[in-house]
């Protein structure tokens, strides 16, 4: 655990997040190998393959946070001195503010006392953060960048990416999905739906399955009696 108050928000939209990491990984993977580079006076994150240069993928960073070892402390961008106080960050104050949670509303959130603060907890923390970002401001994928002396920093991209469409999360649902843990799965299928522009139905008074649609087709999500995904089954549109 991390952010305890914050976790809720992350878990929900933990399947589109997911998808869109994926997605991510997928456009990076495709330069070979390559290298990352953050110009904040730029706002850009821009990924380049180490065997050409010339093929990059070059995306829209906007600053969430950072998480740093050393005050064992995250730093809204908003109140961070290379943030933006009016920048997309804000959204997450003002959800804090209209919800009151005052994780997203002080400027600075010390680590829970209990936690180690270490690299692998502060690498999770980030998770956590790009999840709950992507959640209030609907931008996605996000990226967790190390910055030196054990920070990092958490942007959402507006990435030159797909938008994601069912056709795509049917073809990376099995792969994505073994990766994963879902704490409330119909409640992610059903943020799924809402951040990706879909429609979703009910399938009945019990909620025990969904159909999400759109364009490129429809997917049915099968709920057990322990409310986990037991089944997806899709039509999917031919393409032209």
């Amino acid at each position: 655990m991390t952010f305890a108050a914050l976790q809720p928000l992350a878990d929900r939209a933990a399947l589109f997040v997911a998808l869109r990491q994926d997605a991510l990984s997928a456009a990076a993977d495709a330069l070979g190998e390559h290298r990352w580079d953050a110009d904040l006076a730029a706002g850009t994150l821009t990924f380049t393959a180490d065997a050409d240069p010339s093929r990059q993928l070059v995306a829209r960073a906007h600053l969430i946070a950072t998480i740093a070892p050393g005050p064992r402390s995250l730093l809204w961008a908003w109140a961070h001195p290379s943030g933006d106080a009016q920048g997309v960050a804000a959204q997450l104050q003002a959800y804090g503010n209209e919800h009151g949670i005052a994780e997203l509303t002080a400027p600075e959130v010390p680590f829970p006392a209990e936690v180690s603060g270490d690299d692998d907890w502060i690498a999770q923390a980030a998770h956590t953060i790009g999840a709950v970002a992507v959640e209030l401001t609907g931008r996605s994928p996000y990226y967790s960048a190390p910055v030196g002396n054990g920070t990092r920093a958490v942007f959402v991209l507006d990435a030159p990416l797909a938008p994601l469409t069912v056709a795509d999360a049917v073809m990376a649902l099995p792969r994505v999905l073994s990766g994963i843990s879902l704490p409330d799965a119909r409640t992610s299928v059903w943020d799924l739906a809402r951040l990706a522009g879909w429609t979703l139905a009910w399938t009945d008074d019990a909620f025990s399955g969904a159909d999400v649609s759109d364009a490129t087709g429809t997917a049915t999500f099968r709920f057990d009696e322990q409310a986990r995904i037991s089944g997806i089954e899709s039509t999917l549109h031919a393409q032209g």
